[in-house]
């Protein structure tokens, strides 16, 4: 059997889509049967513009191929990635011209991305496994401007369902996506294997109190991406500004709105907010230990509603407190899976600060979570049930 990956990002990259990607590329290659062949085709390391670092083009071994393509240089806004993702799709392309394959997997936070592997899939006669992390027709019309989204939802929207009802098996990463596609997809195949705990945050946690800091305030830590779903230049500086007295916040990460982050900070000028670049997970993994109180916001916007943040995972996992600024689905999962946290509406200061108050500062581990969530059980499984789609053909 000859298997395609199609992954945008992929380790050493920082982003939930390459630690999905990268995992779940291991655990097929540990679970293919004999004469197998895999081929990953992703890009080099280009997130964010602040984090660079060395990765080989190509990776051979028996029945393996990583091949990781060079982009143009771009920033993190709508013009940069649209470059970017063409010069991707017109490279894999070029690659599987002449191959074969009987199986096409694809994990997509771009609706683009599953179009690609829908159109080599049709074209191969191959089985295709799609692994959905967001849905970009119901976010299309809060991140583009009206009129430009008026024009390219029903564009868009044609395009998912050309992608979609060609999926042998669909993947919802989040359970707030199941409703979504259930009415627009009846009787497709659907899955339900969430994001995880990494390795690295596996008996990271400890239980006690943390020392607050000299002044007797506490250390809030936000690590992540920086962009209009987050939406954190809509509520941290004035979030600090209310914490003055109590808090700091160190924000850990880059973005499309890293700018208008800035900016805001600069302007309520709250005096305890500190910026600072991606990291390796080593060094982020010693920043999450030092904090007292996790931060997570998305913004307010009803697709919102429906996702489940891959940062809660590892936040949860670490045993902190944790303050969520998230609605619909992801509040619901906080509540439910995640003790010592506490949610407030997206955008919301007076709740955040409600929030905060509310949260006891202590780690305590939480067993029964990493238990449920790991991602080395989780890809496993989902491997297995990738290569049976695979063998089904």
């Amino acid at each position: 059997m000859r298997v395609l990956v199609l992954s945008f990002y992929y380790w050493p990259d920082l982003s939930a889509g390459s630690f999905r990607a990268t995992a779940l590329a291991r655990a097929l290659r540990e679970r293919a049967p004999p004469a197998t062949h895999i081929d990953v085709l992703t890009t080099l390391p280009n997130r964010y513009a602040s984090f660079t670092r060395e990765a080989a083009p190509l990776e051979q071994a028996p029945g393996w191929e990583l091949l990781r393509i060079a982009l143009p240089a771009h920033r993190s806004d709508m013009r940069g990635q649209v470059r970017a993702w063409l010069a991707y799709a017109r490279a894999v392309l070029a690659h599987v011209a002449r191959r074969d394959y009987d199986l096409v997997f694809v994990t997509s936070g771009r609706l683009m991305s599953a179009a690609l592997g829908s159109w080599i899939a049709r074209r191969k006669g191959a089985r295709l496994y799609l692994d959905v992390r967001d849905i970009f027709v119901d976010t299309i019309k809060d991140v583009l401007p009206a009129p430009a989204a008026t024009l390219a939802r029903p564009l868009f929207s044609a395009v998912e369902s050309w992608t979609m009802r060609r999926a042998d098996r669909i993947n919802l990463v989040s359970p707030g996506f199941v409703d979504y596609f259930r009415a627009r997809y009846p009787g497709r195949p659907l899955s339900g294997f969430t994001n995880g705990v990494d390795a690295e945050f596996l008996g990271g946690a400890v239980s006690g109190a943390v020392a607050p800091e000299p002044d007797g305030r506490v250390r809030i830590v936000y690590a992540g991406n920086i962009g209009d779903g987050q939406a954190l230049q809509l509520i941290l500086p004035q979030l600090a500004a209310a914490l003055r007295a109590r808090a700091r916040f160190i924000v850990i990460g880059d973005g499309g709105q890293r700018r208008s982050l800035e900016a805001a900070i600069a302007a309520a000028n709250p005096g305890n907010v500190e910026l600072r670049d991606p990291m390796p997970r080593a060094e982020l993994l010693s920043a999450y230990r030092d904090a007292h109180v996790l931060f997570l916001h998305l913004g307010k916007l009803p697709a919102f509603e429906k996702v489940l943040p891959s940062k809660l995972f590892e936040y949860a996992a670490l045993g902190k407190p944790v303050l969520a600024g998230v609605g619909g689905y992801a509040a619901r999962f906080v509540r439910e899976e995640i003790s010592n946290a506490a949610v407030f509406a997206p955008g919301d200061v007076v709740g955040a600060v409600r929030a905060f108050e509310a949260l006891e500062l202590r780690d305590r581990a939480r067993p029964e979570f990493v238990a449920k969530f790991a991602r080395a059980r989780l890809v496993g499984d989902m491997a297995e049930e990738i290569l049976a789609v695979g063998r089904s053909g």
